[in-house]
């Protein structure tokens, strides 16, 4: 790939990374708060889960930013590892909260402004995903793929409390806001045990 489409690609990669940790930032913010309110596992592991995503943003922006050797092996296993710590930060979490709430029946109380705004936040999530992705793609970083997967599962988290809230509101179905979140939290645990392996064989 010609040195001048390669850079094209990784200030597009980061326009992107950046886009993303403004919008978690202030995501984190909101949906905490709109969770603490509610008393809203969900909302609360969503928020929980923007401020690890900004985290694993920072990491892909340090990785591909100019002046580096984006393929160096050792530059590449580093970040890939503080991805997977990442995914299984975000796994801990939710499964920690999304048990809690099921053995104690914990029932959240309705959010409309929740569930609208994360019904926009996972058209949002998806549409950098793919973005990154395909990016991710013809850079060849894997860095950038898995940070990819981290924010298209951003979106599932997003399209699963949107599910389990408008559940519990219409149906009283409270069980639907920490089990949506517990399968984040596996999905999250996958990717964790993906990457790190990715990085040892690196």
């Amino acid at each position: 790939m010609p040195q001048a489409t390669r850079s094209s690609l990784q200030r597009r990669a980061i326009v992107l990374e950046y886009g993303t940790i403004v919008w978690n930032l202030g995501e984190a913010v909101l949906t905490i708060g709109l969770g603490i309110a509610a008393a809203s596992l969900a909302l609360i592991g969503f928020g929980t889960d923007s401020i690890i995503e900004v985290f694993a943003s920072g990491v892909v922006v340090w990785h591909i930013a100019p002046g580096h050797t984006v393929d160096r092996p050792e530059r590449t296993a580093r970040a890939l590892r503080l991805v997977a710590a990442a995914f299984l930060l975000l796994a801990v979490v939710l499964a920690t909260l999304s048990i809690r709430d099921l053995a104690t029946v914990r029932r959240p109380e309705e959010s409309i402004w929740g569930i609208a705004y994360l019904a926009v936040t996972a058209l949002v999530m998806f549409g950098l995903a793919l973005a990154k992705k395909r990016i991710a793609e013809r850079l060849e970083s894997a860095p950038l793929r898995s940070e990819a997967t981290l924010t298209f599962l951003d979106g599932m988290l997003a399209t699963g409390t949107t599910i389990g809230l408008a559940l519990n509101a219409v149906a009283g179905w409270w069980w639907a806001d920490p089990a949506a979140a517990l399968l984040v939290a596996v999905a999250a645990l996958n990717e964790a045990r993906q990457n790190w392996q990715e990085a040892a064989e690196g």
